[in-house]
């Protein structure tokens, strides 16, 4: 026996821990897995401005929406990450910072460190008198991590980018005057991580130099 769908009985579920404005996608997932579950004849359809999905079944098609919702509406896994920046000159250890973030399952997460450092841009002369005056523009050089952690069986997927920034003076190349230069180490890639075994992410030269950086990094869960 055929329904029409504007005939059928009509329930709204309201998302509890699945806001839409945070997991990009992730209500739009339920939706999807609602829709694949239930029968041709059912409609159901997402609300963002009330994060919500309506649906209308057949009773019984409804209960089942319902039973899905409550096994995939839940709190997000949180975690810390906790990366170890060292700094080696061959063998020997010249220093060692830790940076910790707290991130959410699925959840892009960045940290940065870093100065607001003025670089000289030119000089003139103001006109009164002998008196020089220097131009300078200010950027932003240090340390920034950005995350994503996806939960798995056992773990979790890391999705990691460390970028390092800074600004040295060189010569140019008849000597008579100072350049500015900016560099930039940058280490990007996929992890997989267990909960409180350390993983070494990579290492990167530093330029003009014997020196290189050790990234390793840490993940445990949050209650």
């Amino acid at each position: 026996m055929l329904f029409r769908s504007q005939n059928l009985p009509e329930r709204t579920f309201y998302l509890n821990s699945t806001i839409s404005a945070q997991y990009e996608g992730a209500a739009n997932e339920i939706l999807s897995a609602i829709r694949n579950l239930l029968p041709r004849e059912a409609e159901s359809y997402l609300v963002n401005s009330r994060n919500a999905i309506v649906v209308r079944a057949m009773p019984d098609d409804i209960a089942l929406a319902q039973k899905l919702l409550n096994e995939l509406d839940k709190p997000r896994k949180t975690y810390r990450l906790t990366y170890t920046v060292t700094e080696m000159d061959g063998t020997k250890k010249i220093s060692s910072q830790r940076f910790a973030m707290v991130l959410t399952d699925a959840q892009k997460t960045s940290l940065n460190q870093g100065s607001h450092v003025p670089i000289a841009t030119g000089s003139y002369n103001g006109g009164n008198g002998p008196a020089v005056q220097t131009n300078f523009t200010y950027v932003d050089v240090g340390i920034n991590f950005e995350a994503t952690l996806y939960a798995t069986g056992t773990g979790a997927k890391l999705n990691s980018k460390v970028t390092q920034s800074s600004y040295v003076d060189e010569r140019s190349s008849d000597g008579s005057q100072n350049n500015p230069v900016r560099r930039e180490l940058t280490l990007e890639g996929s992890s997989m991580l267990t909960p409180g075994k350390p993983v070494t992410l990579g290492s990167v030269d530093v330029p003009g130099s014997t020196r290189h950086l050790d990234v390793e990094v840490v993940m445990e869960y949050l209650p």
